[in-house]
């Protein structure tokens, strides 16, 4: 590997790389010393650039032998102290889930990467979609707070990668990066030199101070945040995937079970601050605004020049964060638009939430699912006739 290669090679001012290339300069960056994995399309080359890039930080790379044993060591890792990721696709995503949900409820900070290809089943490999929305927020099973962004350029892998670790860490929690093969597979000039991430570790997990006799591992100040037990300081810890209460230990008891499921369900509410994250463009008097992510709302930018030429006013909404998805800002966003246009590659997992939210509002949507992005020509002419053929609206 030459020192251009490096993964603490001083960043130039510009640089081209892949989306996946980016992902794992990021995790670095962000102080990943820890990954698990298992090769598959299209995300395998953040596995393969992390085997070469880890060591080089005393970091360690292990290929399992299966996306299960992936994340289940990947937790054990985060458990030990570390910060850890591990990077699928749709078909392993699955296999991640019930491990997932034991992160969730057990409060365990890690990253997990998402390279959306064609489904369901083995699908289409080396094709984009963006199937894998609604497993993001539901994959597990129960109830359970998660995390989910969303990048849509190069660029953006990289700052969202380091971001998921910083929120993961806050916030104790596992982060989802979701996005397309489109997105992962492409490569772009980018500039990364103002990033302020020179390798160190970044946010810091909260750790258990005090006497160690009084430690109640998942007691929570007005945070709701939990501290852990650094593995060595002498604090006791009962970690289970049962419902538990402050001590750890598993319950049934109604008032326990309810009085912790409620603090973990709503832990996120007092941070949204600092998880909410969302581009917008030209919505202030637009006629048609697009809500989006990745591939399709590169293409969308496109249409929204292509319909600005014909004096059409097109705007976009784009959710960066994607769960919790920014509610209150797509309202606001698109209060004055005649009508809400949803372009994925799926067949309504976006479109499904978008209408969820804006109730009574007109909301169309394309929907692909055949392996061939939705290209800016087709979202210009869809925009348009909205335009056209929805009623005014009055800013409420």
């Amino acid at each position: 590997m030459n020192a251009a290669d490096s993964a603490l090679a001083p960043k130039a001012a510009l640089r081209l790389l892949s989306g996946n290339h980016a992902c794992a300069m990021g995790a670095i960056a962000a102080g990943c010393r820890f990954f698990a994995g298992y090769p598959i399309t299209p995300s395998s080359e953040i596995a393969e650039r992390l085997s070469r890039g880890l060591p080089e930080v005393d970091g360690v790379f292990v290929q399992m032998e299966d996306e299960i044993a992936s994340i289940a060591a990947v937790i054990g890792a985060s458990m030990g102290g570390v910060k850890a990721m591990t990077a699928t696709s749709g078909p392993g995503f699955s296999l991640k889930q019930e491990n997932l949900g034991y992160a969730a409820g057990a409060e365990i900070p890690c990253v997990i990467v998402n390279v959306m290809r064609g489904g369901p089943s083995t699908g289409m490999p080396t094709r984009p979609a963006q199937g894998d929305i609604m497993q993001a927020r539901w994959g597990s099973h129960g109830d359970y707070p998660i995390i989910a962004l969303a990048p849509a350029s190069v660029r953006e892998i990289y700052t969202e990668t380091i971001r998921a670790f910083d929120l993961a860490e806050m916030l104790r929690t596992p982060v989802v990066v979701l996005y397309d093969q489109v997105i992962a597979q492409l490569t772009e000039t980018v500039e990364l030199a103002d990033v302020d991430v020179q390798g160190a570790a970044r946010v810091q997990r909260k750790w258990a101070s005090g006497p160690r006799e009084a430690f109640l591992p998942y007691a929570a100040n007005e945070d709701r945040i939990p501290a852990m037990s650094r593995p060595g300081a002498g604090y006791r810890v009962h970690t289970t995937g049962l419902n538990h209460a402050e001590n750890g230990f598993p319950t049934q008891n109604p008032e326990a079970v309810e009085r912790n499921l409620t603090r973990l369900l709503g832990k996120f509410d007092r941070h949204r601050d600092v998880l909410d994250s969302w581009q917008t463009v030209g919505c202030e008097d637009a006629e048609v605004v697009i809500v989006t992510i990745g591939i399709c709302a590169r293409a969308a930018m496109r249409a929204i020049e292509m319909c600005s030429a014909r004096g059409v006013r097109v705007g976009l909404f784009r959710p960066i964060t994607l769960w919790p998805f920014p509610e209150q800002a797509m309202r606001e966003a698109t209060a004055k638009a005649r009508a809400v246009l949803v372009p994925e590659m799926n067949a309504g997992q976006l479109s499904l939430e978008v209408e969820r939210i804006l109730g009574d509002r007109q909301v169309d949507a394309i929907h692909r699912f055949n392996g061939e992005p939705i290209t800016p020509v087709e979202i210009a002419a869809r925009a348009e006739s909205l335009a056209k053929a929805a009623p005014a609206r009055e800013a409420r």
